[in-house]
């Protein structure tokens, strides 16, 4: 079996023609000593004519990749000719068109085009770099946003529609080949040599759903005479981060992860388990230290689920609940309520006995108000967590003692992007976005697409000495 293509349709006058009228166009501009007289005009129409040279030439070679003989085997599958028509592709200098044949099984399956699947074209139109540079974009901006950007670019200009709908067939893509293509990344990742300690941190942050039965919620809070505003609609986003330490304490790198709202988060969990089981065989030496607010689903799974390590409640969310502690007792506005927090506040972070003492002064309290139920609520919650305070010997350690990373990834990953005015989101959109926001953020994305892409490829080859019989059955457009 040999693979053969049929050479470039007759376009090579237009492609002369393109690629002449630029050359006369930089020639008379080089010939005139005078300077233009409107620099925005010359650059446009110098873009318009390079583009112009470029979409002639990426159709020209596409051209090359078409197979048209009677029989091709595809993936080692024989497929037969049953058309040869003209179509219209998507590169980064704008629309082209190309005439290749299309080929079938002939057993009710789809129709296949040999040139596409050499050339890697992503959901039938996009050139791979077009598709790359789309989807990129969209991760950073709105499909709106991205239709104006590209717009004034020039050249390639998507619909807003194209550009929300490339994100979600990427991403079923990447969801069928997930944690295989995770582990491909992990596997040629290396843990920085001046690494000394790998932190790890889930949280989650609620996105407006559109299936978040936000009707349904409200009539029910209604019906039990409680206030209907507020997040109804709103589900859980997850997020996740392993980032990795110097002995000085400083953050190398960090690995992000986003997932749209599921039970318990368990794929989140799946994912994070499996990066830092990963990093851990790699350099078993590195202390780990496992931080979280202290939502008890969260130390479920960090405590009991990942490896030995110190278990650190966040600083600030145990600020913050003292900072209530004290409210309740003094009053918001209250100067002993001031000093008796930064007083405490300092305590807890840089005594080694912090969390003991934090829990005899609320114990106090707790007793001057007896009918001031926060007191004792925060009471229970430093006496669960104590053991998960010891920030002292953390800090002391050059470890970390807040969770500020993955709450920055909550702002990242999700708000800046998906809780913009008017945003609600389905699973699947939702998890596209998600899922190439965390492969850029992670420094992962070139890696990433270079897997995805492969998707679209298949081995196309031609029997050697076939003669084409079949040319009253094809049908050119």
């Amino acid at each position: 079996m040999s693979s053969c293509h049929a050479s470039a349709p007759g376009s090579s006058r237009t492609r002369r023609d393109a690629f002449q009228q630029l050359q006369e166009f930089i020639a008379l501009r080089r010939s005139n000593p005078k300077p233009v007289a409107d620099l925005d005009q010359f650059e446009r129409e110098l873009h318009a004519r390079v583009l112009a040279v470029a979409r002639d030439e990426m159709s020209a070679e596409l051209a090359k990749l078409d197979i048209d003989q009677p029989i091709v085997k595809i993936a080692g599958v024989v497929h037969r000719r049953v058309l040869r028509a003209e179509q219209t592709y998507w590169g980064l200098a704008g629309t082209f068109r190309v005439e290749r044949s299309l080929y079938s099984t002939r057993e009710g399956d789809p129709a296949a085009c040999p040139m596409e699947l050499r050339a890697g074209i992503v959901d039938g139109r996009w050139t791979p770099w077009a598709a790359e540079v789309a989807a990129w974009t969209v991760t950073h901006m709105t499909p709106q946003d991205a239709e104006n950007l590209f717009a004034r670019m020039g050249g390639l200009s998507p619909s807003k529609s194209s550009l929300d709908r490339l994100p979600k067939e990427l991403s079923e893509r990447w969801e069928a080949g997930r944690e295989d293509w995770e582990e491909s990344l992990r596997s040629r990742e290396t843990v920085a040599k001046e690494a000394v300690a790998v932190a790890v941190s889930l949280d989650g942050v609620l996105l407006p759903m559109k299936d978040g039965e936000r009707a349904r919620k409200r009539e029910g809070a209604r019906e039990a005479g409680k206030r209907t505003k507020g997040p109804a609609g709103y589900c859980e986003a997850g997020c996740a981060t392993l980032s990795f330490y110097d002995k000085q304490g400083d953050r190398l790198s960090t690995i992000l992860i986003g997932r749209m709202p599921e039970y318990k988060k368990a794929t989140l969990k799946e994912m994070l388990t499996a990066e830092l089981t990963h990093v851990l065989d790699q350099r078993p030496d590195l202390k780990l230290v496992k931080l979280a607010d202290g939502a008890r689903d969260n130390w479920d799974y960090l405590s009991n689920d990942l490896p030995h390590g110190a278990d650190v409640i966040d600083f600030y969310h145990a600020a913050e609940h003292l900072h209530v502690a004290l409210t309740e007792a003094y009053g918001e506005t209250s100067p002993k309520r001031r000093a008796q927090f930064e007083k405490l506040r300092r305590v807890l972070r840089d005594d080694p006995d912090g969390a003991d003492k934090v829990v005899r002064a609320l114990r106090y309290l707790r007793d001057q108000h007896p009918r001031k139920k926060k007191i004792q609520a925060e009471l229970t919650y430093f006496r669960r967590n104590r053991d998960r305070m010891e920030y002292a010997a953390t800090a002391a350690a050059n470890l970390p003692i807040g969770s500020g990373v993955v709450e920055a990834a909550c702002k990242t990953l999700v708000t800046q992007r998906m809780k913009r005015s008017g945003m609600r989101w389905l699973p699947d959109g939702g998890q596209a976005i998600l899922t190439l926001r965390s492969l850029v953020q992670s420094n992962r994305f070139d890696r990433g697409w270079a897997l995805l892409v492969s998707t679209y490829k298949a081995r196309v080859t031609a029997p050697d000495n076939v003669l084409d019989f079949s040319s009253r059955g094809r049908v050119s457009a």
